[in-house]
């Protein structure tokens, strides 16, 4: 185990265990405390002394990120306790999100049906949260909501150009983005590992192969984010690229490869990582939010939170020597914990490019991404 062995450097060790410590015993229990409703859902967001903080809408998107996130932590041991919270909130999402034979995207604040769309990125989630609730709970319901999930995204959603539509009600005119097929990778690599069944592998063989033909531009390497129909460049935004997207593809990657054994897919994350860690690090520290893919100058060079978690998962599986990772892993966890990380577990969402913070309250999705950073960090450590 990496925790005992001698060539881990103590601060790193250090650096480690006070951001676990941020996290499963500030982070975590406070959402649950301050963010859960009486009804069992969580709040869309609160703001930076823990209150509700009302935006107009709360997203099935939330909902699903809090029940991956606690059943995780809870599966891998890092919390207890919380049985009760996460079946109220898995049984909440049912009730108020799964309407008239499929899932919709938001409701008001009042909890009155908002958007009654079927968003592919809120799919991913089910997929994901579903997987892990299942895992941890045996619960045989969410099997069920995880086929129907999959048989909709199949039936309904699928674009003739390859991959999947936005959403349902299907639009042909809406700019495509390779960020929901990205999450829908994750969900069924989790939807894999909860049910071997073989055809989440066969969906995951085509999204991986849709980032080798489209996703990624080969000639510079760039993971694109917007696309036309045919999965062609946007002309206004197809030059878009963002560093954050590229450390979780390769992360991503390596979870596929465990699965599919293709080894082209070790090849493009290998390829990702390089970009990225080249083009896509700010000179004063942090991840910046995008660049010029066919320039490589900084387009955004604010740096929310969520990229530098991608960033520490990356660093656990990429294909370099085990004394860069170790650099690596404590100049970003440094990082986090002098810029992004204040007391009682809370957080910085948004740092500018000068690393000040940019007042933002606390969303309801994030806790998800410095979760599953630090998780995969102590699995490194303890492997």
């Amino acid at each position: 185990m990496k925790l005992i062995n001698m060539e881990m450097p103590k601060t790193l060790h250090k650096r480690i265990e006070s951001c676990a410590n941020h996290i499963f015993q500030g982070l975590i229990p406070n959402w649950v405390s301050h963010g859960f409703t009486i009804e069992g859902y969580s709040r869309e967001s609160l703001t930076l002394d823990w209150q509700h903080n009302p935006v107009g809408r709360v997203r099935l998107l939330t909902q699903c990120r809090q029940l991956y996130t606690l059943s995780h932590a809870t599966k891998l041991g890092y919390m207890s306790g919380y049985d009760a919270q996460i079946q109220a909130l898995f049984n909440a999402i049912l009730e108020l999100y799964f309407i008239e034979g499929r899932w919709i995207f938001s409701r008001n604040d009042d909890m009155a049906i908002l958007d009654t769309q079927s968003d592919a990125y809120a799919l991913a989630f089910i997929l994901l949260s579903f997987s892990h609730y299942y895992q941890l709970t045996q619960d045989s319901r969410a099997l069920e909501f995880i086929e129907l999930t999959d048989q909709f995204l199949d039936q309904q959603m699928r674009h003739p150009s390859g991959g999947f539509y936005e959403a349902y009600p299907l639009n042909e005119d809406t700019v495509r983005r390779q960020n929901p097929h990205m999450h829908l990778l994750e969900g069924f690599v989790a939807a894999y590992h909860a049910t071997q069944d073989s055809k989440y592998a066969e969906r995951i063989s085509e999204i991986c192969e849709l980032a080798e033909q489209y996703f990624v531009e080969p000639n510079t390497q760039t993971l694109r984010e917007f696309f036309q129909t045919d999965l062609s460049l946007d002309s206004e935004t197809g030059h878009l690229v963002e560093p954050g997207h590229h450390f979780e593809w390769v992360w991503l990657l390596h979870q596929t490869y465990a699965i599919t054994g293709r080894k082209q897919d070790l090849v493009l994350a290998q390829q990702l990582w390089h970009t990225a860690t080249k083009h896509g690090l700010a000179a004063n520290g942090g991840i910046v939010n995008s660049i010029d893919g066919n320039t490589f100058s900084i387009v955004d060079g604010d740096k929310r939170i969520w990229p530098i978690t991608e960033y520490l998962k990356a660093c656990c599986v990429a294909d370099i020597s085990e004394s860069e990772r170790q650099e690596r892993l404590n100049t970003a966890l440094e990082f986090l914990e002098t810029h992004y990380f204040i007391d009682r577990g809370r957080w910085i969402e948004y740092l500018d490019a000068n690393n000040q913070s940019k007042g933002f309250p606390l969303p309801g999705t994030t806790g998800y991404h410095i979760f599953l950073g630090l998780a995969e960090v102590l699995k490194w450590r303890d492997s």
